[in-house]
């Protein structure tokens, strides 16, 4: 059964497979908070998922969360500490190979005629784990917060247990044959 009294989050950086998370639990039965303002394109051929009111977090935009109970909203790693403690969390938080990120983040940018970002990917990595490391350390502190952390390259390599985990992780009830049928290897195309 789904927790229908929790907010269900999706988070990790951006490119490291939470557009993909957020299909595969759309298929698996549950339902996602989304606009649908950023349609798909090249970078993103299945859509982004994303719900533009989230970026609003740090301006402490809470309305809409008790409306997302039951829902999956995809929040960036940056947001998620903005997140209130006057509602309760399940969070699958998406890690990915830090030079697969890097590289897929880049060719995003030059497809949408973006500059590049000038720091050296040495630098961007260590930033990037500094980050995240924070944002776990966060999150595991938080009392009203479950986390359940997903390796995307782990997942293309081995659906089923990944899928396993988050059906468990969720209640045991998704439809994990749909949700298996999400994972779409001709989509990971930056590889190290």
């Amino acid at each position: 059964m789904i927790d229908r009294a929790s907010i269900l989050v999706v988070s990790g950086l951006p490119r490291s497979g939470t557009s993909m998370m957020m299909k595969m639990l759309e298929a698996g039965g549950i339902p996602v908070v989304t606009d649908k303002l950023r349609v798909a394109d090249h970078n993103n051929p299945n859509g982004y998922y994303e719900f533009e009111r989230v970026k609003k977090l740090k301006d402490m935009d809470y309305g809409w969360l008790e409306g997302a109970k039951g829902k999956v909203v995809k929040i960036i790693s940056g947001l998620i500490t903005y997140l209130p403690t006057s509602y309760c969390y399940k969070v699958i938080f998406m890690q990915r190979n830090m030079l697969e990120v890097l590289a897929s983040q880049r060719k995003m940018l030059g497809r949408l005629g973006k500059p590049e970002n000038k720091v050296e990917d040495e630098q961007l990595i260590k930033i990037f784990q500094v980050h995240l490391h924070d944002v776990e350390d966060w999150m595991q502190r938080q009392p009203n917060i479950e986390l359940l952390t997903i390796n995307y390259n782990q997942m293309l390599n081995d659906p089923a247990d990944s899928i396993q985990q988050i059906n468990h992780f969720m209640g045991g009830s998704l439809d994990t044959q749909e949700m298996v049928g999400m994972i779409n290897k001709d989509l990971y195309r930056e590889r190290n």
